[in-house]
């Protein structure tokens, strides 16, 4: 079967967690058997598991850690994921924790990811302190490159400043993205973006941006602060 695990990694705070659910729910709109895996298990403040009810609504299967969204600090991953992951009737996205820390889960799983058609992206929002540059984003990437085991296959761009994004806030962090993905020899594959603004940016630059290439984020996730 043409199925295919899709790994969602990047920094802290860089909107894996947004990106990854909402890419999980676009999915589901081409394909039959979709899952989503919550691997985080370093950030309690932010997890996929917050949304699995909407997510099991769309017909999105959800395995999360025992014990997230519990007063547990260090939430536990099951057996479950590895016999998920390894399952090639399935189309199994991946939420992972932040950085080099929360991509050793990935480590663990990488022999069962690489058996099977994946990718692995590196979400990178130009707005924050440790991807703001071509260096701090560099050390970033090749920390979680090394602690995953599972070669990044491209960039996802999330490109915003919360509630205060426009269409040229996206637009100025693209050439960073540009540049970055360049170094690295990957494609940009997508572009997460909000749906308040995706019909806007679509208009006035649909020479870069399409429904193909576009993740609509819809706030899923709630903040605990």
């Amino acid at each position: 079967m043409n199925t295919c695990v899709y790994v969602f990694t990047g920094h802290y705070g860089s909107g894996k967690t947004e990106t990854a659910v909402n890419f999980a729910l676009k999915l589901k709109e081409t394909e039959k058997n979709v899952a989503l895996i919550d691997l985080d298990i370093v950030n309690p403040f932010f997890r996929s598991a917050d949304a699995a009810e909407l997510l099991e609504k769309a017909g999105i299967r959800v395995e999360i850690p025992l014990f997230a969204n519990t007063n547990v600090d260090i939430p536990a991953l099951t057996g479950n994921m590895a016999a998920l992951i390894r399952d090639e009737e399935w189309n199994v996205v991946l939420d992972v924790g932040g950085d080099d820390l929360g991509a050793k889960a990935v480590g663990r799983y990488s022999d069962d990811i690489k058996s099977r058609n994946h990718v692995r992206y590196f979400v990178m929002n130009p707005n924050r302190p440790f991807t703001k540059d071509m260096m701090s984003a560099t050390k970033i990437y090749d920390e979680i490159e090394a602690a995953s085991c599972v070669s990044c296959g491209a960039v996802v761009g999330n490109t915003n400043l919360l509630d205060e994004t426009t269409v040229e806030t996206i637009m100025d962090g693209l050439p960073l993205l540009e540049e970055f993905a360049k170094s690295k020899n990957i494609p940009i594959a997508y572009h997460a973006v909000t749906s308040n603004i995706a019909d806007e940016l679509t208009e006035k630059h649909g020479e870069i941006f399409n429904s193909d290439n576009i993740i609509r984020i819809n706030r899923t996730v709630k903040r605990l602060f």
